[in-house]
């Protein structure tokens, strides 16, 4: 598969890259997309619902009404969950919701992703490129050379670049990652994928493990 080299300005530099048809043009496998993401949501949940039960509410320990003779329910607390202000029965406790996943079924996942991206055309190669100097003016810049600033995008580097990076970061449609962070969820959340020439050979270094 063959995509067109464009320069930071947009304009074909009048070269192609050859995408790795291992990575980027693979049978995609929906069930290993559908765990990676769901290992994904699940790890960034906390986890730290708790309701108070009974044994920890505050409030009297005598019994409230005589044992029998009332006509209703035996009640031995006002902290049951059976009355206001009472202890909550069954409540949510703090719990780890992360799991984890083989290595080969994450890579199947990752490159499951880029191969429904590459096949609806929302990959884009460009040169490498760097800033002078930490400003949102000059990524702002590039996103609308490209025709991606009223769209969700996604910037892979060949490794991490501060001035790039910090100049993404008040951004919250674009995304700056280095070839080694890719994730399921982040491929398949982004309208657009954007690769420097440089990242392309870790993707697939990665992938082809």
């Amino acid at each position: 598969m063959k995509v067109a080299v464009l320069d930071i300005t947009g304009k074909d530099t009048g070269r192609k890259v050859e995408l790795s048809s291992e990575v980027f043009e693979i049978e995609p496998n929906n069930h290993a997309i559908y765990l990676d993401v769901k290992q994904h949501l699940a790890n960034k949940r906390q986890g730290t619902h708790k309701s108070k039960e009974r044994a920890e509410i505050s409030g009297s320990t005598r019994k409230i009404k005589k044992q029998k003779g009332t006509g209703t329910a035996r009640a031995g607390s006002i902290k049951s969950g059976v009355f206001r202000g009472g202890g909550r029965m069954f409540g949510p406790r703090p719990k780890d919701y992360s799991f984890k996943l083989n290595k080969n079924l994450k890579r199947l996942a990752r490159k499951s992703a880029l191969s429904v991206q590459a096949k609806d055309n929302n990959l884009v190669v460009v040169e490498n490129f760097d800033f002078d100097t930490v400003k949102t003016k000059n990524f702002v810049n590039v996103l609308k050379a490209l025709g991606l600033e009223n769209k969700k995008s996604l910037f892979v580097l060949a490794e991490s670049n501060n001035n790039v990076y910090l100049s993404s970061r008040n951004l919250k449609s674009s995304k700056v990652l280095n070839s080694s962070q890719l994730s399921t969820y982040g491929i398949l959340n982004a309208n657009k994928i954007v690769f420097t020439e440089g990242s392309l050979e870790g993707v697939e270094s990665n992938f082809n493990k």
